[in-house]
This record gives C-alpha cells, structure tokens and sequence, in this order.
C-alpha cells in the first residue's frame, strides 16, 4: 500500500504530472529520465528542474520509481562528484501509476454490456475447434488468449454494470427527470443483452464440446507450448491455461454437461450465464420498481420534497424571528432534553423537562462529544518488550556469575597468606567478608567463629592467635587478630 501514498500525499498533483511525464516518455520507448529532462516534459512552467527532484526521490522511495546513477551525464569533476541520478518506472510502481489513473479516468458509461462480444466468442470457439484439430499450436494460443481476455472484460463490465445499476437503484432522487435521463435507456440496454446472451449461451456451450472432442489434453499443451511467458515453467502454463479454460466452460456449459465431461461441479450448480440472466432480470424489477416509486408520488400529490417545499413556505412568511424559531422548536424538536440522557448533577435545582435554550450546559466527556458513545476504560496499554537488551543483561549477569566462580574456585585452591590477590579475588573475598562479620553475634562477652558462602566456596573467620593481613591487588588488608580460611563446598 505504500505505492499508492503518492495519491493521498500533500503535493499529489505534481507527483501525478510527474509520474505522467514518465508515461509520455514510456510511449516514446525511452525509459530513463533525469530531472531535467522530466522538466521539459512538463506542459507549462509547472514545476521547474529543483522542484522536481525531490519529488523523484520521494517516488524512489515509496518504490514507484527506481533509481540509477548515469556518470556520462557530467561534464566537469565537480558534476562528476555531485552524483546525477537517472529515474524509471519500478515494474510493480507502473502498475500503481496506471491503477490511480483508471480510477480518475472511470466514467458511469464504462459500465455497459457490450452483446456484440458473444458473436466474437462463438467465432473464436469454431476458430480454436478448426486449429487445434489441424495441429496450428500458434493459432490456438492466439485463440486461447483472445477467448480469455475478451471473457474477463465481459466479467468487468458485468461487475461495474451492476454496481452502478446499484446505485441508480438505491437513489432517493425520484423525479420523472432523474428517471427518463437514465432508466429508460438503461432498461432498453438490460433487455437487448439479456435475450442475446439467452439466444447465444447454447451456441457456446456447443461449440466448447466441438473444442473439446478435438482433444482438450493436446490443446492444453499446444498452448503452453507458444506461450512466451518465459518465467513460468512449461507445467506452470498448462496448469494457468487449465484453469482459464476451466473458466470458460463454467461461463457457458450447464452442470450436467461438466459431470459428463469429468470436470468438478456442485449440485444444482448454474453457469455464469444463467446467473448473469437471473441477475439482469432482477435488476429489470429493480428498475421498475423506482418506476412505480416515482408514479405514486405524481399521484399522490404529497412528496419529502412537497412537504420541505411548504415547509420552507412557512419559514419565509414567518412575521417575527422569535416566530421562525418557535416554528424550528415546534418543526425538528431539538430543543427539547430527550437527545441525549444527560442530566444535571442537581435535579432539584435544574429539572430534567428544561429546554436546553434555558438550562445552563452539562459537562460532557469528549469521546460523548465526537462519536455519540459513553467513554469506556479501554483496552490496556500494550507491554513494551525489549528483548534484545533483556537478552544482553542475561548474558552480562552469567558472565560475571562466571567470573565470580572463577575467581572463588582461585580462592580456595591457595593459601590466602601466601600470595597476592587478582581484583576478582578481592572482590569475591571481600562479599564473603561483608556476609560472614554480619552474621557474627556476640555471647557473653566474646565473638564467636562465623562463616558465610557463595558462588561455591565457604569463608570461615576465626580468632587467630596473633595480627594478620592479606596482600590483594588494591593494597593490603588489615584483619588484625582475625585468621581468614577458604575452602570450596
């Protein structure tokens, strides 16, 4: 979807007439384009060369456009350094281009049933029957590939057929005017193809079997032979050809017609044809319907529109504006408390039958304001993970509880007194110090032995029977009559 922001952008007009300028060109057979030469494209002085590069960047972006450096285009070192770029169409960025330019350039006269196509497919049928019987692989490709293009623009034109018929239908504009403008050529229109498509529907289906009984196997592979759609595998087109024709006989041939020709179907199922049938007479009873609507309003004598019409009479001939306002009060009731279930806080003060003209206003929420719906408390905000730098910590604690190990496991396989200690060692003896002199508790008058453990060796303090100090590698350290000893657990 980020193909189509150039549509809904700020400045969507100059990236349209730039995008157009690449189409002219492409019409041209050139397909790369500078800046410059996009400029003088341009109808006018619409945008000028400084303009429109950023819009061209912009585009290769959003991956409309793709993007290429062309050195020969500098003349001097320093042109050669600012790097000139050249612009073209990405493949998928074309297709997006051309779907906004079908969408401005549709027209209701697009949707219309075009019956002179069902003489052309029986043709093409007796056409495709002849060739694949003489062995002619190009002919029956060229056949196979017109009988499908001109199948799927029928399928099209039935879609936007009955979708704007849908919206003529569900019009509230019934004027005799809005109806003999567009109903009655559209109804003309409906009857014409609806009975040619019922005249031709057995022609077709006949002439599906005379192509069948030919050999339907080797028209699969004659096509797929002379298909030059390179990419795809030869097993790749027969089955995309399998499955277009496949389409076609469900267009036309009845279910117990594809039942006796092997091919898959549901009971009771109807062709695209008969739907198509089905379909436009409805739509025929749709239309006159409207038909009816319009002539009981002309009979009637009393319409919305009459009543707005009087209506709007009053208002004109109110005397007094204090009258016209009395007569909107009396007309829409939207004055009157029962819009909203919104009440004072105080009812004994402001009673709840008091217009809303004379009432003082009652706080409401926002979410009351602009959507019409009480506020709820909502869904919870979404936890925020950060699994990366939670990864990174854990890996940062294991490693220090490595070296913590290491260190410990150093500790108790030497002598404290008889060396001096790495800072890990200091560091892991002086946690076991903090935790063994913390646990120490005096009894009646003395200090008794304490020990204290971790990361897998044990630290036991003792009175000693004279001064003693341990070398590390922040100094030395003073335990006076203390004796310290590690052993590993």
């Amino acid at each position: 979807m980020r193909l189509f922001s150039f549509a809904t952008a700020e400045k969507r007009s100059d990236y349209l007439r730039v995008l157009r300028a690449f189409e002219q060109a492409r019409t041209g057979y050139v397909v790369l384009l500078h800046a410059g030469e996009v400029a003088d494209l341009l109808p006018g002085d619409h945008l000028t060369r400084i303009e429109i590069a950023p819009l061209l960047e912009q585009l290769h972006s959003w991956g409309v456009l793709e993007r290429s450096y062309d050195g020969t285009r500098a003349a001097t070192l320093a042109e050669y350094r600012n790097r000139h770029y050249v612009y073209q169409f990405a493949q998928v960025g074309y297709q997006a281009y051309r779907a906004v330019e079908d969408v401005l350039a549709a027209r209701p006269e697009d949707a219309s049933l075009s019956r002179l196509v069902l003489p052309e497919l029986l043709a093409d049928l007796d056409e495709l029957a002849t060739a694949n019987a003489t062995g002619n692989s190009d002919l029956v490709y060229r056949k196979l590939n017109r009988l499908d293009s001109a199948l799927t623009d029928m399928a099209t034109r039935a879609a936007h057929f009955y979708l704007s018929l849908g919206d003529l239908v569900r019009t509230t504009e019934v004027t005799p005017e809005s109806f003999l403008a567009h109903k009655d050529a559209l109804l003309s229109h409906m009857r014409e193809f609806s009975l040619d498509l019922a005249r031709f529907a057995p022609k077709l289906a006949d002439a599906i079997g005379r192509v069948e009984s030919t050999g339907i196997e080797a028209l699969l592979d004659r096509a797929a032979r002379s298909d030059e759609r390179v990419f795809l595998t030869p097993d790749e087109r027969r089955d995309d050809w399998k499955s277009r024709w496949t389409g076609l006989v469900h267009w036309f041939v009845s279910a117990s017609q594809r039942t006796a020709s092997g091919l898959p179907t549901a009971e009771g199922e109807l062709t695209e044809a008969d739907r198509l049938r089905e379909g436009t007479m409805s739509a025929i009873a749709a239309v006159l319907s409207l038909l009816r609507r319009v002539t009981e309003t002309r009979k009637g004598g009393v319409s919305r529109e009459s009543q707005l019409r009087h209506l709007a009479g009053w208002f004109a001939a109110a005397p007094t504006e204090d009258a016209a306002h009395a007569l909107f009060g009396a007309a829409f009731g939207l004055g009157r408390p029962r819009h909203l279930s919104m009440v004072h806080p105080d009812d004994d003060i402001i009673p709840a039958n008091r217009s809303w003209w004379d009432a003082p206003p009652v706080e409401i929420s926002r979410t009351l304001a602009e959507t019409g719906r009480p506020p709820a408390a909502g869904a919870p905000a979404r936890v925020q993970r950060n699994d990366a730098g939670v990864r990174r910590l854990r890996e940062r604690q294991l490693d220090d509880q490595r070296r913590r190990a290491n260190a410990a496991a150093s500790l108790a396989a030497a002598d404290l007194y008889d060396r001096v200690l790495t800072d890990e060692e200091t560091e892991v003896l002086l946690r076991l110090l903090t935790a063994a002199m913390s646990a120490r508790v005096p009894t009646v008058g003395r200090i008794t032995d304490s020990s204290a453990a971790d990361s897998g060796v044990k630290l036991i303090v003792s009175n000693g029977a004279g001064y003693s100090a341990v070398r590390t590698a922040r100094g030395v350290l003073h335990l006076g009559d203390q004796r310290l000893r590690v052993e590993a657990l």
